[in-house]
């Protein structure tokens, strides 16, 4: 049984697994310092786990968020400082109208 913790991805892996095509990972790696696969001996890239939650995040950032790559970078950079995800405003306002629907409707029933 191998190590799941330790299982190495190619970067066609990491496409199919998080949607972000191989073009986009290339030029994410050159412009954010979070994303730096290592290299193997034949300087193959190879994606740790953590390297795929970070991509997966930046996908989330850039691409549904709408935030720009510095400002994802920034976002990335405090999480990881602080161990705590930071939302961003546009999140953090999504998730209180989903409370507050979902309140309104436990409301509903009990009227």
């Amino acid at each position: 049984m191998t190590d799941l913790a330790n299982r190495r991805y190619s970067i066609s892996e990491v496409s199919e697994l998080t949607g972000v095509a191989v073009h986009v990972l290339r030029q994410w790696e050159k412009s954010s310092p979070h994303l730096r696969p290592k290299r193997d001996r034949n300087n193959r890239r190879y994606y740790m786990p953590a390297d795929i939650e970070d991509v997966r995040m930046l996908k989330h950032l850039r691409w549904q968020e709408g935030m720009t790559g510095e400002g994802a970078d920034r976002h990335l950079r405090r999480k990881k400082r602080t161990g705590r995800d930071v939302h961003s405003p546009q999140r953090a306002q999504a998730l209180v109208d989903k409370i507050e629907s979902e309140v309104r409707g436990i409301l509903r029933l009990l009227r």
